[in-house]
């Protein structure tokens, strides 16, 4: 956490001194008071004739002392939270810089709900500790020492009694937090849980409708949310049972002073206005103590949530970049030599002794079962993951040689789930090329078979989408993604079962269009129908995760028998013998 407070402790300091000066100026008011009490009031040392002038005297000094011990108490909060603020600024950034180089692994590991806590309500947590421990800690440590020395410097006596008070009141505090800090841990992860739940539920409410099961979820949330407001409760239990034991041991301590006080007063050592200043030291005190327990809750919260925190910013991104940046002599040649993979964690096998080579400007269709690992084969290609086992080349070159963004920019992906931001049309196209400007935009949607939608929206390019593209079909999202890919203009194009909500015109269309448009970039179509893959110059059939065939339609039809139980299930048998 140091090297985020140290370029901003410059400001921690300044807060620090502001905080120094407005305890000071409390702890000098109730000797000012018992001043004026003894000697302006009923005048002690003078026969019981009062001091006008003292009092008014002393009075000025008491307003100034509190004007000057407001106004550090304002400047203390400015520069506490410019601390603060910025530190939680610089942590939230780097969190979220870390998560972007997270592979898709590490993302299954932490989960959307836990992240999302930690770079919000962990941070925040983080940052109110920071402030906390610059404003408390000073405050609470001098409250404390500077009114047990102000009180013995008044009475002897007076400082013995609240001495033997400290005991007490430290076993109590050590108590509440030892049964108090393990639970500030489980609230956190209980927060993930409801986060989590909240992201799901958000993103899928079209499906819990569908199957009727709003009274499911609710059950399932209001499960999640009374765990947290159960360890919620407990901690303020804790907390609540031992702000009222404290509060008793001082009132006692009060009642002992005021008790000794009154043998003193009658012993004429101690006078009327040294036992209000005693009182009010205590007071101080006892603010001080409750201070001092907040800024330890805050603490131990604040240390849970940077332990949370800190396991993201010390996490490694599990694909590291390689050396390679440059320009290679071929472009668009993939090559798989003896590809083994298994998604980690499965144990099992997705892809098993994959070799295959795909010619530059070549069109290569992938088919096969659900779950055979065709979407692993091309995820393996941007280098989503690593393989276990053999080698992918992109371009002559091993794709852990890469430096990642010089190898995805060589690539254009249309994921089988489009995936679209709340922004307008057009930026959502040119999330691919940032650069492409107006006119590229429109030509990829023109290939993409998307204009006549687009064009016929209220507000044309710059219509507005809905989160998570709620606001289009399954075809019109489907699109965008496909548009966004090709105005990327890149050597490799990978259409992982992206077209499945379009209608088979509109799919011809769009790769005649797409043929034209980039005859030398690389496709790779992953696909299920034989009417969308049959013009590839190459079709791969997977099964069980082998490659079972590769060839072109026709003679995967007369020698594949896997293809050709897809296609007599698809296209029946009268086109076969036709």
């Amino acid at each position: 956490m140091w090297k985020y407070i140290k370029r901003y402790l410059h400001f921690a300091v300044i807060a620090g001194l502001f905080m120094v000066g407005e305890v000071t100026m409390d702890l000098l008011q109730p000797e000012l008071m018992s001043r004026i009490v003894d000697d302006g009031v009923l005048g002690v040392d003078t026969c019981g004739v009062g001091d006008l002038g003292l009092i008014w005297s002393l009075g000025l000094r008491m307003i100034c002392l509190v004007l000057f011990g407001g106004f550090c108490g304002s400047m203390n909060n400015v520069f506490v939270h410019m601390s603060g603020q910025n530190i939680g600024n610089e942590m939230r950034k780097d969190c979220f810089r870390r998560i972007m180089t997270f592979s898709f692994p590490q993302m299954d590991r932490f989960g959307t709900g836990s992240l999302v806590t930690r770079v919000t309500n962990d941070i925040t947590q983080v940052q109110n500790f920071v402030s906390q421990f610059v404003r408390g800690m000073i405050r609470t440590s001098m409250l404390m020492f500077g009114s047990m020395f102000f009180m013995f410097r008044l009475n002897r006596q007076f400082g013995l009694v609240v001495l033997c008070a400290y005991p007490f009141i430290v076993g109590c505090l050590a108590v509440c937090l030892a049964k108090a800090n393990p639970l500030f841990s489980r609230l956190q992860a209980q927060l993930d849980r409801i986060n989590a739940i909240m992201q799901e539920d958000v993103s899928g409410i079209r499906v819990i409708k569908a199957c009727v099961r709003e009274v499911y979820e609710k059950a399932r949330f209001g499960k999640a949310n009374e765990e947290l407001i159960k360890t919620q409760l407990r901690v303020l239990v804790i907390f609540a049972f031992m702000n009222p034991v404290v509060n008793a041991l001082m009132y006692l301590v009060v009642t002992a002073i005021l008790l000794t006080g009154s043998y003193q007063v009658g012993a004429g050592a101690a006078t009327p206005g040294s036992i209000m200043a005693a009182i009010t030291y205590t007071t101080q005190l006892l603010n001080g103590i409750l201070g001092l327990v907040m800024l330890f809750q805050n603490i131990s919260r604040g240390l849970a949530s940077w332990k949370r925190v800190r396991e993201v910013l010390d996490s490694r991104p599990q694909l590291e970049d390689g050396p390679f940046d440059g320009e290679t002599e071929v472009r668009g040649r993939i090559e798989f030599r003896d590809v083994s993979f298994a998604y980690p964690g499965s144990g099992q096998m997705i892809l098993k002794h994959i070799d295959l080579t795909i010619r530059p400007g070549e069109t290569v269709a992938v088919m096969g079962a659900t779950g055979c690992g065709k979407s692993s084969l091309v995820n393996l290609i941007p280098r989503f993951y690593d393989a276990d086992e053999g080698t992918v080349l992109v371009d002559g070159v091993d794709v852990r040689e890469y430096r990642q963004q010089a190898l995805r920019s060589k690539i254009a992906v249309a994921l089988q789930k489009s995936e679209l931001f709340s922004a307008a049309i057009e930026e959502n196209i040119a999330w691919g090329a940032p650069e492409a400007g107006a006119d590229g935009i429109r030509a990829a949607a023109r290939i993409a078979q998307a204009e006549s939608f687009i064009t016929a929206a209220p507000e044309g390019y710059r219509t507005m989408v809905a989160e998570r593209g709620t606001s289009l079909s399954g075809g019109q999202k489907q699109r965008l993604s496909i548009a966004r890919a090709v105005v990327k203009n890149a050597e490799i194009l990978i259409f992982d079962d992206s077209t499945s909500a379009l209608d088979l015109k509109t799919e011809a269309d769009l790769y005649a269009a797409l043929e034209a448009f980039a005859p030398s970039s690389t496709k790779i179509i992953v696909a299920q129908r034989i009417a969308t893959v049959r013009r590839a110059d190459r079709i791969v059939v997977l099964e069980n995760g082998s490659i079972a065939a590769c060839g072109t339609h026709r003679e995967l039809l007369e020698r594949c028998k896997t293809y050709r139980d897809i296609y007599d299930s698809q296209m029946g048998e009268e086109e076969l013998h036709g």
